[in-house]
C-alpha cells in the first residue's frame, strides 16, 4: 500500500449540498446514505425520510450544512409508481413477506373492467383512513412496530387519516396492476394496495414494486444513481449537488443589509434593514412563519422566523454565517 494513499484514506471533506439520489432496490435508506457519503468523502450526511428497502427512486441526501434543513421535506407530498399483485396478501405488504392466497376466485373470474377499476380507485382519493401496517417504523412503547411483528406479535393500531391527491391505473395484465399515486405525508402505499385489492373483490393485494418519482418539487429525472456517481470525476460529481436552500424554495425570502446581518448572526432580532424578495410586504407574514435569509451578495445565511409583524429572529443559521460575521466585525 502506498503510504501517502494510506495517510489520506480517512480524510473527510466538509462539503454541503443536496444530492437527489435514485435509490436502488434491496438497499436500505441508511445503506444508500452511507454509500453516498463514502463516494463524496463527506464528513456529515443525512437523508430526508426513508424509503423501504424494496422501494426505489427519489431519496434526497443532505451533506454538511444542508443537514440542518433535512426535516423540511418530511411533510412533503410524494408521487409513487406501484405494482400490485392482486388476489394475494403478504405479511409485510410487499414481496419480502410470506405470500398467501387472499381470495377464492381465480383471476379469470374477477371480470375487472376499466370503469369498475376507475370507480374503485376514485373511492380512495381525497381524505381516507388507514390502519398503519405492523411492518412499519411507528413506535409502540419506545420500539418500532416491526420489532413486534418479527416476534409474531400483533399490536392494536389506531386508524389515521391521510390524503390521496390522485390515483390512476397505468396497466393491467393478469393478476398484476400498475398504478400511479400522488399522496400526502404518512400514507402507506402497502396498505393502500391491500385495501384496493379488497375493494376490487380480489381478496387483497401486495406490492411487488414501488418507485418514488416525485418528492415536493424534486423529480426523478433530476436524480443520479450510485453507479453513475461512482464513475464520475470528483469535480463533476460535486457539481451534482444542489444548494442547501433548495430544500426551502417554497418559503419567502429576505435580503438583509450588513447591519441586519450582524444583528441576526449575533442572535438579535431585526425590525429594519431587510427587504422581501418576491414579496410586496414582509410585514404581512404571520408570527411564527419561517423565512429564508440572504445577505446583499445573495449568500444563503439560514432560516429565520417572524416574531412579530415586520420583525425577524434567527432560527437556524449555517456555518458560512460565522465567516460573514467575523468579516463584518473586522470591517467595523
Amino acid at each position: 500500500m502506498n503510504p501517502k494513499i494510506e495517510q489520506f484514506r480517512g480524510i473527510k471533506r466538509k462539503i454541503s449540498g443536496v444530492l437527489l439520489l435514485d435509490k436502488p432496490p434491496r438497499v436500505s435508506s441508511n445503506q444508500a446514505l452511507q454509500i453516498a457519503k463514502r463516494i463524496f468523502t463527506a464528513s456529515k450526511a443525512g437523508h430526508t425520510g426513508t424509503l423501504d428497502p424494496l422501494a426505489t427512486g427519489l431519496l434526497p441526501i443532505c451533506f454538511g450544512e444542508a443537514t440542518k434543513f433535512s426535516s423540511a421535506l418530511l411533510g412533503a407530498d410524494k408521487t409513487y409508481e406501484a405494482t400490485l399483485r392482486l388476489g394475494y396478501i403478504s405479511t409485510t405488504g410487499d414481496a419480502e413477506g410470506e405470500i398467501s392466497v387472499a381470495g377464492e376466485a381465480p383471476p379469470q373470474d374477477w371480470k375487472l373492467t376499466p370503469p369498475q377499476i376507475e370507480t374503485v380507485l376514485k373511492s380512495f382519493t381525497g381524505v381516507i383512513t388507514q390502519v398503519p401496517p405492523m411492518y412499519s417504523a411507528l413506535k409502540h412503547q419506545g420500539k418500532p412496530l416491526y420489532t413486534y411483528a418479527r416476534e409474531g406479535m400483533e399490536i392494536e393500531r389506531q386508524p389515521r387519516k391521510v390524503i390521496i391527491y390522485g390515483l390512476r391505473m397505468e396497466a393491467l395484465a393478469g393478476d398484476e396492476m400498475r398504478i400511479a399515486v400522488k399522496c400526502g405525508t404518512g400514507t402507506y402505499v402497502r396498505t393502500l394496495a391491500e385495501d384496493i385489492g379488497k375493494a376490487l373483490g380480489c381478496g387483497g393485494a401486495y406490492l411487488t414494486a414501488l418507485r418514488r418519482s416525485i418528492l415536493d418539487d424534486f423529480d426523478l429525472s433530476q436524480s443520479y444513481t450510485l453507479d453513475v456517481l461512482e464513475a464520475m470525476p470528483a469535480a463533476q460529481r460535486d457539481a451534482c449537488l444542489r444548494p442547501a436552500d433548495s430544500l426551502l424554495h417554497d418559503l419567502p425570502a429576505a435580503i438583509l443589509d450588513d447591519a441586519a446581518v450582524v444583528s441576526l448572526l449575533q442572535g438579535r432580532p431585526v425590525k429594519s434593514g431587510f427587504s422581501g424578495e418576491g414579496l410586496d410586504n414582509l410585514a404581512d407574514l404571520a408570527e411564527g412563519e419561517k423565512i429564508r435569509l440572504y445577505d446583499q451578495q445573495k449568500r444563503f445565511l439560514g432560516l429565520g422566523e417572524i416574531k412579530a409583524p415586520g420583525e425577524i429572529a434567527p432560527k437556524r443559521l449555517i456555518g458560512i454565517s460565522e465567516c460573514i460575521l467575523r468579516g463584518a466585525l473586522i470591517d467595523q
